[in-house]
């Protein structure tokens, strides 16, 4: 998020916010970090949430039936095609 700002922007950016909040610049930062933790753990539930249910949404795995190789092949029901004869 702040990886596209200088070092003169951020000077600037702390100027400014320490003319607006003075002596309660503390609690203010403070109170901005607890508010962004409490989002982060809330997104981070969320997201485990959601792996949870697609986790139980998802359909279980089929593995190949086993074959037999002295098992007689299926034949299929259609007969097979013959060419008609030249004439």
């Amino acid at each position: 998020m702040l990886s596209g700002l200088g070092y003169t922007e951020m000077l600037l950016l702390g100027i400014i916010a320490l003319m607006l909040f003075g002596s309660r610049l503390p609690e203010v930062a403070r109170s901005f970090g607890q508010t962004y933790r409490q989002l982060r753990s809330k997104v981070d539930e969320f997201q485990r949430e959601f792996r949870e249910w697609e986790r139980l949404d998802a359909p279980p795995t089929t593995t190949r039936p086993v074959v037999d190789e002295d098992e007689d092949r299926f034949e299929p029901a259609t007969p097979k095609f013959k060419p008609p004869p030249d004439e």
